[in-house]
């Protein structure tokens, strides 16, 4: 039933890409705000209370009505509440538009255009970035937004889905992703005052989305060197554990540099040094050549090729199930 589910979700996301998701991240990012404003008061045990409230009990109730649909109904219902709950969590189309766009704007020779539409996505201050910056920070900002959208989701989707927990493993992933975002970088404006989360509520947020991310950003790591440069790949991920250690994001720049034989930031700390200077941080070793605009379509084809093979993986495992 898994890649059941996860085919159906990717074809529908495809031919129909989901128009609201914006508008759900919207609605949870207000629950959020309105949970951290009522229940974070700076002790460890509301902080436990109010991620629980945001992003555990959704994801229990998910599992819960996929249990009653197995349990009273049948596996196809089971399967349609499946495919429903990832067409809303995963697909390309959530984020590839904005991609596009500035792929498109870049062909036409836009250049200002483009990272304006890079700021935007990146919800940063409109900087007119140098055309090695704009191409290199797209490629890094669209690989880590197809992690987060893509692969990251379908690992938990599968993890969960094992566990008898349908599609609650997506929910999980996602939810936890938004509230980095909602309470770590987005602060809650309350009649002109400005509320931020207390310490407890940080740390725990932080922690919780590093260890969610932590297997899914080394499977999506793995995959891109299989698909890739394997050698350059694993070399440039050793290299990035050696000098810059734990950084689950550093860990997917790295594999993506080394598949593609390009120069990525490969930390947040060297990618922003890039932004603003406009050269890369010094390095041990050079590793691969400057992205250049032809480096997007290989991006997506990488991108494309570990999405194939994770769903064959996913078939021969179903199928070995269902024969065995």
């Amino acid at each position: 039933m898994s890649f059941l589910s996860l085919l159906f979700a990717f074809l529908i996301e495809q031919v129909r890409p989901f128009v609201y998701n914006f508008w759900v991240q919207d609605q949870v990012a207000k629950g959020a705000q309105w949970v951290r404003l009522h229940l974070d008061a700076g002790l460890e045990k509301q902080a436990w209370a109010a991620w629980s409230a945001v992003a555990l009990v959704p994801t229990l109730l998910v599992a819960a009505i996929y249990w009653f649909m197995i349990e009273w109904g049948s596996w196809f219902l089971g399967l349609l509440w499946s495919v429903a709950v990832l067409y809303v969590c995963i697909g390309f189309r959530q984020f590839s538009h904005h991609f596009t766009e500035i792929r498109d704007a870049l062909d036409s020779g836009k250049e200002e255009e483009a990272s304006r539409l890079l700021a935007k996505w990146q919800n940063l201050e409109f900087n007119d970035f140098k055309f090695e910056t704009l191409i290199r920070n797209l490629i890094e900002h669209s690989v880590v937004q197809a992690h987060r959208h893509v692969f990251g989701v379908l690992y938990w989707y599968c993890i969960l889905a094992v566990m008898g927990f349908g599609p609650a493993g997506a929910v999980l992933y996602r939810l936890c992703e938004i509230l980095v975002y909602v309470w770590i970088e987005k602060p809650n404006i309350v009649e002109g005052e400005e509320i931020t989360s207390s310490e407890p509520l940080l740390k725990l947020t932080q922690q919780i989305w590093f260890y969610i991310d932590w297997l899914p950003t080394r499977l999506t790591a793995i995959s891109f060197a299989v698909v890739g440069n394997f050698e350059e790949a694993i070399d440039s991920w050793r290299f990035h554990l050696n000098r810059y250690g734990k950084s689950n994001d550093a860990v997917i720049l790295a594999s993506t540099a080394g598949a593609l034989n390009i120069e990525l930031g490969v930390t947040p700390l060297a990618s922003q040094h890039f932004q603003e200077t406009g050269e890369p941080e010094a390095r041990e070793s050079q590793i691969g050549q400057t992205p250049q605009q032809g480096h997007l379509k290989a991006v997506v084809g990488l991108l494309w090729r570990s999405v194939v093979m994770w769903m064959l993986i996913l078939a021969l495992f179903s199928l070995s199930r269902l024969l065995g």
